[in-house]
């Protein structure tokens, strides 16, 4: 029987992601993600958080907005994407009811003038919409004996990033606006957004990543990224 239940937004958050590409994928990979939880409509009360200071982490259940499909296998990127896996074995966003959780660490509150939740580490498109938000409670929450099948570790960070004379030159002009910038490019490419079928190609490929309101372009050769280019999106 199919529950009549709809879901609404109770906040929405901002990220530096603009596009699913390059976003982590998982939460807390890149630390320098900052991001905002802004709480809307009935839900936009101090009453409702109050406590919540008194949490280092919070679960966020989110929706997958742009997503509209779900898929019975998939392909998981920790396996190069050539492996098939059942979708609830995986973290995959094409999920029938097409929810996600995430865990974030809460930087800072602030309830005027709006209500308002600064964390780190997030791993979610900018706007996506956010259903709830729990307290993370370590003993129950980390489970120091569980295991985790092809996700046990952390994957490997084996790239480095270099910029170009350009690119830095950008970098410098944009410090006084975005002091993190060049740290948060750093820990995106770090990950290897790239497809993991693109990996095995001989030739280097050009990439375009939106952060925040920049356009980076960069390609991969001898497991060192090389940032091309960094310009302000156009309006």
């Amino acid at each position: 029987m199919k529950s009549q239940q709809q879901l609404t937004p109770i906040a929405f958050i901002r990220t530096p992601f603009p596009e699913k590409f390059s976003v982590p994928r998982q939460p807390g990979l890149v630390p320098a993600a900052i991001a905002t939880i802004e709480l809307v409509g009935d839900y936009e009360h101090a009453q409702a958080i109050q406590g919540i200071e008194q949490f280092s982490h919070l679960w966020l259940t989110f929706e997958f907005h742009q997503h509209n499909s779900w898929q019975e296998r998939v392909r998981p990127p920790r396996l190069g994407g050539n492996e098939q896996l059942g979708v609830f074995a995986t973290r995959s966003p094409f999920r029938p009811n097409q929810l996600g959780l995430s865990v974030v660490e809460l930087l800072s509150v602030q309830t005027e003038p709006k209500v308002v939740l600064t964390v780190r580490g997030a791993d979610l498109v900018d706007n996506t919409p956010v259903v709830d938000i729990k307290p993370y409670i370590p003993y129950v929450d980390a489970i120091p004996d569980a295991y985790a099948g092809f996700a046990q570790e952390k994957p490997e960070q084996n790239l480095d990033v270099k910029f170009s004379q350009a690119a830095a030159t950008t970098l410098n002009s944009e410090i006084s606006q975005y002091p993190e910038l060049k740290t948060l490019i750093t820990e995106v490419l770090r990950q290897d957004p790239r497809p993991a079928y693109h990996k095995a190609q001989p030739e280097p490929r050009r990439y375009g990543t939106a952060l925040l309101s920049y356009n980076i372009r960069w390609y991969v050769r001898q497991n060192t990224v090389f940032v091309e280019e960094i310009s302000l999106k156009q309006p």
